[in-house]
């Protein structure tokens, strides 16, 4: 998923889970910043009688330090693909078999067996989106751009210092990767260096590399490009009408985030009763409708914003879908490239 500034502050400052947020009756939630409505916790809460505590998270890189690290107290946290499969061979997850709840029924392929869990033995689907990018049509050259990475990481002149990149290894890469149409797990060096040049080719023409505000930033129409989630791009059209989401032609990234329960949660059995609760298509139909994210979960859509069911960036054709390109777990070396790459790009 992915991170927007909104509210993360005060979230972060007023809903950290204290020691006292271990008693039976509650269940303490590690989510990223704005991406689950207040209102569906209070639901939640009014319906079980379990009390909710939210702290939140901005990488999925600070959510598995913070676990390495020791911290205690949480009961659900919400992983991106890659990340899950991690943290089951780190042994930071307990098995929570998904795949054996009732409304496991509900979830729909491919994410009823991901790769990286593919009995959903320790995880279950939350929200799913693709990583693309944004522009504004009213100001770029002629009203439109080709549908094509090569718009973003080479575009117009006229844009020198009004386009934006996520400052996310992982995103920025495997973008660079799927465009060049190298492996994003590449261990060749040669193609490392390929991926470098273009970033570096890149780098002029770029106000930022930042991942918060990117709705924001877009709407104030401080830039004209914004590499984007597709849920933020959503979001972004509400007051800006003139943006549009890219599907470029060589393949998008795609990956979806997940509930899953730490290793000694002390709030196990309530845990396990609110992933449940969430795989109903009513109740992640309104994190959807907050988060402008799709998701996994059969007849959810039936619930959906007017607008969020009709916009294609976020209900994809099946034309787009078949331009889905999923995470994968990268090899020890292949990481190693990469952050070589990333480290060398922001000196």
């Amino acid at each position: 998923m992915k991170v927007c500034k909104l509210h993360s502050l005060a979230l972060a400052a007023g809903l950290l889970v204290s020691a006292s947020a271990m008693a039976a009756g509650e269940l303490n939630l590690y989510n990223w910043s704005d991406y689950i409505p207040q209102d569906l916790l209070k639901r939640f809460e009014k319906e079980s009688g379990i009390k909710v505590n939210l702290d939140v998270f901005d990488s999925n890189e600070s959510l598995l330090a913070k676990l390495k690290a020791g911290a205690k107290g949480y009961d659900v946290v919400v992983p991106s693909d890659y990340m899950v499969k991690i943290m089951i061979e780190e042994g930071l997850l307990e098995k929570i078999d998904a795949s054996k709840m009732a409304n496991f029924k509900l979830v729909e392929a491919p994410l009823n067996k991901p790769d990286f869990d593919p009995k959903r033995e320790y995880s279950a689907p939350y929200m799913w989106g693709v990583t693309g990018f944004t522009y504004d049509a009213s100001r770029v050259p002629g009203g439109k751009l080709d549908n094509s990475w090569k718009s973003f990481f080479t575009p117009p002149a006229a844009l020198k210092g009004k386009v934006v990149a996520l400052n996310d290894v992982a995103e920025l890469y495997k973008a660079a990767a799927i465009y060049l149409k190298v492996d994003q797990c590449t261990e060749d060096p040669k193609q490392a260096k390929r991926i470098q040049d273009l970033l570096e080719a890149q780098k002029p023409m770029l106000a930022m590399y930042n991942s918060d505000g990117t709705i924001e930033r877009m709407q104030a129409q401080e830039v004209i490009m914004h590499q984007q989630w597709n849920g933020a791009a959503y979001r972004t059209r509400q007051k800006l009408k003139s943006a549009v989401f890219v599907y470029p032609k060589e393949g998008i990234p795609f990956w979806n985030d997940n509930l899953v329960i730490p290793k000694g949660a002390k709030n196990r059995d309530n845990a396990l009763k609110f992933i449940n609760w969430m795989m109903e298509p009513k109740n992640i139909a309104e994190a959807s409708n907050f988060t402008g994210y799709n998701n996994a979960i059969k007849g959810s859509t039936a619930f959906f914003k007017a607008d969020l069911k009709a916009d294609p960036a976020i209900n994809p054709t099946a034309a787009m879908r078949a331009l889905f390109v999923p995470s994968k777990t990268c090899s020890a070396k292949a990481n190693s490239l990469r952050d070589r790459v990333w480290t060398k790009l922001k000196k």
